[in-house]
């Protein structure tokens, strides 16, 4: 349980409390608890809905995005290769963010049983298979590059596409959460 307190006059505080998980309140709906005995202490409870992922792993999804797609571009800004060579990167990095995320809504709408085009089912894996085959052969054939350098963009290629899928999933989740228990 997280206790925060906020200033509400010159000389009061209120105390709030957040708890992890009820199944009978909404998130974005705090209750307020006064008690009697405590008169200038007021608890809100903000919790989590079921199946929602926590804040906690949130954040670590967004910080994991952020870092894998920061990281890939601020190398491909000070690298020293020509300007068409760092578009092709970029092209790939953003071609391979979104076939991810693409993938992982058609994979998870088939397995709920929402429709799913065997054509657009399809694209979406082949679409996921070209990016890594295209980062992976431009990072193979790339004579400019150092080894740990390749590395380094392989790596931060991959954690930018789990965590792009990852967000994706957090976001839906979080979403149907809140819709289920309106």
């Amino acid at each position: 349980m997280m206790i925060s307190s906020y200033p509400v006059g010159l000389d009061s505080v209120v105390k709030v409390k957040y708890r992890e998980r009820s199944h009978h309140v909404m998130a974005n709906d705090p209750q307020v608890v006064v008690d009697k005995s405590k008169e200038n202490d007021v608890n809100i409870k903000t919790e989590r809905q079921p199946g929602e992922p926590t804040a906690a792993f949130k954040g670590a999804s967004w910080v994991a995005l952020l870092l894998g797609a920061s990281a890939y571009l601020i190398g491909l800004f000070n690298a020293g290769m020509e300007l068409n060579e760092k578009g092709y990167y970029f092209a790939v990095l953003i071609f391979g963010l979104y076939s991810a995320v693409s993938l992982q809504k058609a994979v998870r709408d088939k397995d709920e049983g929402i429709p799913v085009t065997a054509i657009y089912y399809g694209i979406s894996w082949f679409a996921l298979i070209i990016a890594v085959a295209l980062i992976g052969i431009g990072l193979f054939n790339a004579g400019s590059i150092i080894l740990s350098e390749k590395g380094f963009y392989g790596m931060a290629f991959a954690l930018s596409l789990f965590a792009a899928v990852t967000v994706q999933k957090n976001i839906r989740d979080t979403e149907q959460a809140r819709a289920q228990n309106k």
